[in-house]
């Protein structure tokens, strides 16, 4: 490992707020999913857990690793600390079906006296069920994902660390949003057609390839924090930029058209039962 890594490593240190919200969230689903499993089995196997679990750590890995210190040295591994973030963690924390095991996983009075009035209130209610219609999550997902791409914004918010948090709380909580309507964890009931999924997901792709696009072939540094501060892996910011807008483009794209495949290949089966 090369002496720049080595100091990023040596100046990491876990964040013990986000680490240990981490554990006890992961604790708190884990009692929960093992106390409805045993009603409810064939709706939280096994690989709901893990994909719930690995979710969380995918938080940790982001933003309370030594990615987070790449990421304040390179824009290539911000760009990563971004994509786990906004394509990873939803979808997995989505599929976990996350809502009735971390209630379940809460001690009965924390539930009773505190959530149930949230729980019960119709305008929360309403205001859930308006923020996970399609046209307003892919709205906020890709305004916000743009916005904070802005180069003002990008270089204020690495300039201010609690800014820098509130980014990745925009980034992670519109991403929640924008894969709720395609994943519709239970006991969600609201099935959008697959039609308007493909659209959907095919849309947000064609966002992510252009801010990709641009970046990749824009002759010059976007970002001018990367100018001022020292390059650790004298890398050139050009170069750093290329490499970081390409994994965007390409893992980006890819966690986009695989669901579309996937809704397409579900979409054409019965016709083809209907054929045969």
């Amino acid at each position: 490992m090369s002496p720049e890594c080595w100091a990023i490593f040596a100046d990491w240190s876990p964040p013990l707020f986000l680490t240990a919200a981490t554990l006890i969230v992961a604790v708190v689903y884990a009692c929960g999913w093992f106390a409805i499993r045993k009603t409810r089995s064939h709706l939280f196997p096994t690989w709901r857990l893990a994909a719930f679990l690995l979710g969380l750590g995918t938080i940790w890995l982001s933003i309370a690793s030594p990615l987070d210190g790449f990421a304040d040295a390179l824009l290539s591994a911000h760009m990563v600390e971004h994509l786990l973030l906004i394509s990873f963690v939803p979808p997995l924390l989505l599929l976990g079906f996350p809502i009735v095991p971390l209630l379940r996983g809460l001690p009965h009075g924390v539930t009773v006296h505190i959530l149930a009035p949230f729980i019960r209130s119709k305008f929360l209610r309403r205001l859930g069920h308006f923020l996970t219609t399609p046209l307003v999550a892919w709205l906020a997902m890709n305004l916000i994902f743009l916005g904070w791409h802005i180069p003002a914004a990008y270089d204020f918010a690495l300039e201010h660390e609690r800014w820098h948090d509130f980014e990745h709380i925009c980034f992670l909580s519109s991403a929640i949003l924008f894969w709720w309507p395609i994943i519709n964890p239970w006991p969600s009931r609201v099935h959008h057609a697959g039609w308007l999924m493909l659209l959907y997901l095919a849309s947000a792709d064609i966002v992510n390839t252009a801010l990709s696009a641009f970046l990749a072939f824009c002759d010059r540094p976007v970002y001018s924090y990367y100018l001022r501060q020292p390059n650790p892996f004298q890398i050139s910011p050009m170069t750093d930029q290329i490499v970081g807008a390409v994994i965007m483009w390409v893992i980006g794209s890819l966690v986009f058209l695989v669901p579309v495949i996937l809704i397409a290949v579900n979409l054409l089966q019965p016709q083809k039962l209907s054929r045969s």
